[in-house]
């Protein structure tokens, strides 16, 4: 007897299907773009894109990345510098690809049904404005020198393209909100803050506090929930698990970010479970969606 094939049953094989053959066919791709790429509709009535950070699946090709984002249910994509296009083409995804490469890449995002919104984290410089508006893309996120930001403000203004702080864990320059909030003094609103709420706990802050110090200043996320709160040591390692299920507190992350009216990119960046990561990913967007529905049914 022949049952008809729920979303979430689909999404499930789907996401088998794209961890365990990469999802390679072509008309695995197409009929995936046209069934799963459904994105997170009551979390984008919200404002919230819900995207892939395609540094998730740096195991595989970029074109590979596009077709496990698929698999996920999404439509969005953060591409990050340095993975390479495909099998058949051996460059990397960055600012140096040839004019026939960058058009390969966007008719592969195309064909998928997936449009790519950022790009980082990398370079700040012209020329990487000249290729996020040459891509179409919203946002660079980097990690810049301070003495950068007036001309990277200037840039912002003429290409009219975002510049998002990003936070790797401590010691690094920009793991304390505070610095953030210094260098966007006194710049446009399109100098912000690419929110990596997982290296936050990394490094032994509260997610949700630098949520809240960082009001009006946050532009992207790199959105995670952990297995415990930081710092991390060797003998006490800590890794993304599925949202909700963790000790970032994802639904008062975002339930703050409501309150804030904020819109915004949310990039999933799953660090664990490499090589077959789409399972979970999916239980993220699910539940991401979820609180969305919550969010939007009491405003």
């Amino acid at each position: 007897m022949t049952h008809p094939i729920k979303r979430r049953d689909f999404l499930r094989t789907a996401g088998a299907l794209g961890a365990g053959l990469g999802l390679a066919a072509p008309l695995g791709a197409r009929l995936l773009a046209a069934e799963a790429t459904k994105g997170a509709p009551n979390a984008e009535k919200l404002g919230w894109r819900l995207s892939v950070q395609a540094y998730s699946f740096n195991r595989f090709t970029f074109f590979e990345a596009v077709d496990k984002t698929v698999a996920v249910g999404l439509r969005y994509i953060q591409i990050f510098p340095g993975q390479q296009i495909s099998k058949t083409i051996h460059a990397k995804v960055d600012a140096n690809m040839t004019a026939d490469m960058r058009k390969e890449v966007l008719k592969k995002l195309s064909d998928s049904g997936v449009k790519a919104l950022s790009f980082g984290v990398g370079g700040s410089d012209r020329k990487h404005f000249e290729f996020a508006k040459e891509m179409g893309l919203e946002t660079l996120v980097a990690e810049p020198k301070e003495n950068e930001f007036g001309e990277i403000d200037k840039l912002c203004a003429e290409y009219d393209i975002n510049l998002a702080i990003h936070n790797h864990p401590r010691p690094s320059h920009y793991w304390n909100p505070d610095t953030v909030l210094k260098v966007c003094k006194g710049r446009s609103k399109r100098i912000g803050s690419c929110a990596d709420t997982g290296h936050w706990a990394r490094s032994g802050l509260v997610p949700l506090d630098c949520i809240k110090k960082l009001e009006g200043r946050i532009i992207c996320f790199h959105f995670k929930d952990l297995n415990r709160l930081g710092p991390e040591t060797r003998r006490h390692p800590m890794h993304d698990v599925p949202w909700g299920t963790g000790a970032c507190d994802v639904k008062g992350m975002l339930t703050e970010i409501h309150r804030q009216g904020l819109k915004a990119e949310f990039a999933i960046e799953y660090e664990y479970h490499w090589e077959n990561s789409v399972p979970d990913m999916i239980k993220c967007a699910a539940y991401f969606d979820q609180i969305a529905t919550e969010l939007a049914a009491k405003s």
